[in-house]
């Protein structure tokens, strides 16, 4: 299958999950909303569960790409941190499985498959990879942490430069996702991550 079709049926399955509860989302619907067969939808992800886990897969790809881009804006590293974590707030404020992910609350309605990795018989390398271990709220803490220091360092950092800079990249990631969970006033997250940060070189 093209990668194209399989966007569709993940882009189908997900609109179907905006409108009713993952247990009442059928794979024949699915399927149809996307144009293809139902057993074209299962031999590309194999079941039910293994399309919800290529969905949680997409969407963490989908929020991690966001973090990227906050990370590559232009500005001083303080303002790129409360990219990060403004685009972290919104896109779990837009994004229900998102926001699950980020905070481990997964909902009733919302497919919760099993983070550690699956057994795989799968042909399609894009469902391998989404039946490999999905990433916890530790695991995104640490993956944005590493990916910021990356960021704000620059190639030219030496050991005693990014150790110095890993841990207020952290507290920066903790606030994002405190936000998450008790959004902030009218000041928003940027005065926060300033009032963390007045003097650090982020």
């Amino acid at each position: 299958m093209m990668p194209a079709a399989r966007e569709s049926l993940l882009d189908a399955a997900y609109t179907a999950l905006a409108r009713r509860p993952w247990s009442a989302v059928r794979m024949v619907d699915v399927a149809a909303a996307a144009g293809v067969s139902r057993q074209t939808l299962y031999n590309e992800f194999g079941s039910k569960d293994g399309l919800a886990r290529a969905l949680v897969r997409r969407e963490a790809d989908g929020y991690l790409a966001g973090v990227e881009r906050a990370l590559a804006g232009p500005g001083e590293a303080t303002e790129r941190l409360t990219a990060v974590a403004e685009w972290t707030s919104s896109a779990a404020r837009d994004n229900e499985l998102v926001r699950a992910m980020l905070t481990g609350c997964w909902g009733e309605r919302l497919p919760a498959p099993p983070l550690a990795a699956v057994p795989s018989s799968s042909p399609v390398p894009a469902q391998r990879r989404a039946d490999g271990p999905l990433p916890t709220p530790r695991d995104f803490v640490r993956i944005v942490r590493d990916r910021a220091v990356i960021a704000l360092t620059g190639p030219a950092a030496g050991p005693t430069d990014t150790a110095e800079l890993a841990r207020p990249c952290e507290l920066a990631v903790r606030l994002a996702l405190s936000c998450v969970a008790a959004p902030p006033g009218e000041s928003g997250t940027a005065e926060l991550i300033r009032a963390v940060f007045p003097r650090q070189p982020v």
